[in-house]
């Protein structure tokens, strides 16, 4: 996770990301105590978090959202991705990873970054939802998520790619397929409704299905309020936990819940002010680490 320094509006990434609104006064203040709040709550659960202080300089304002430029993977990879707003590009910082590299075993590091020169785009584990065990990428198209680059990376890293066009009610391109769903151990969360095109819909099902995992469908209205942007995390007594923000949990059915709580227990905290500003969520401040710890 990186603490904040600058957590503000960012009107670069607001031109496709219909989740955020400048609707906050001292967003800074506000969001580092939902992001402290986030950790302790994480930590207090025996989930180990690694936390890292972002810089004021160079002015990252979503900084706050590391699993969009970096992912870390079991086999020691560190991979890095083209970012769609150039000030987001910024958050790539050398400095993060040695942090993480004193704690954990990087083996290699594939930069998919330069695909930005030819305006192609794949923010990390938001434009793509991984089901690691499975080796599936799932990933929604759209104007962040480009199915060449999405093709590359599975070709070097090993996944089965699954795309698809996820909208939302207005009929617009969702930014991030992290909004639309979330893969865990036994079961998949997802707004089938987003899925448009009936094909599409059913062909999503079937991938989800043939994977051996049960699925937990959600509304539009739901994953507006990023009942999407989860994540489930395991502690240090091996048990899964499912990671949400309180407005997702707020939104969820009683039904839903107990179908979620029947598999793992649910962690929630309130993220009001990154969500609104950010336009983004619980997952989105996560960039789980599959890494070996170091001895």
């Amino acid at each position: 996770m990186i603490r904040p320094v600058n957590f503000s509006f960012n009107a670069e990434t607001a031109v496709n990301n219909a989740f955020q609104s400048a609707a906050t006064d001292n967003a800074q203040k506000q969001a580092l105590k939902e992001f402290d709040d986030f950790a302790a709550l994480l930590n207090s659960n025996g989930v180990d978090v690694t936390i890292i202080d972002d810089t004021p300089e160079p002015y990252t304002p979503d900084s706050i959202f590391p699993n969009n430029w970096v992912s870390f993977h079991g086999d020691g990879t560190v991979c890095l991705y083209p970012m769609y707003a150039q000030n987001r590009r910024l958050e790539r910082k050398p400095e993060v990873l040695q942090k993480v590299s004193r704690k954990f075993d990087i083996q290699a590091t594939l930069d998919f970054s330069g695909y930005e020169q030819q305006g192609l785009f794949l923010e990390g584990t938001g434009s793509m939802v991984l089901d690691r065990d499975k080796k599936i990428a799932y990933a929604g198209l759209s104007p962040r998520t480009d199915q060449s680059v999405l093709l590359d990376f599975c070709s070097r890293m090993g996944y089965t790619p699954k795309s698809f066009t996820a909208v939302d009610g207005k009929g617009s391109s969702i930014y991030h397929t992290n909004v639309v769903m979330c893969v865990a151990d036994r079961y998949v969360v997802v707004c089938l409704d987003s899925i448009a095109d009936p094909t599409e819909r059913e062909s999503l099902i079937d991938t989800i299905r043939q994977s051996g995992k049960d699925i937990v469908d959600i509304s539009l209205s739901q994953l507006n309020q990023f009942a999407g942007n989860m994540l489930q995390v395991q502690n240090d007594k091996g048990e899964k936990l499912l990671v949400m923000s309180s407005q997702a949990y707020s939104s969820l059915e009683p039904a839903q819940i107990s179908r979620l709580t029947g598999f793992n227990r649910i962690l929630h905290s309130p993220l009001t002010t990154i969500e609104t500003n950010g336009g983004g969520s619980a997952r989105c401040m996560l960039a789980e680490i599959f890494l070996e710890p170091k001895a």
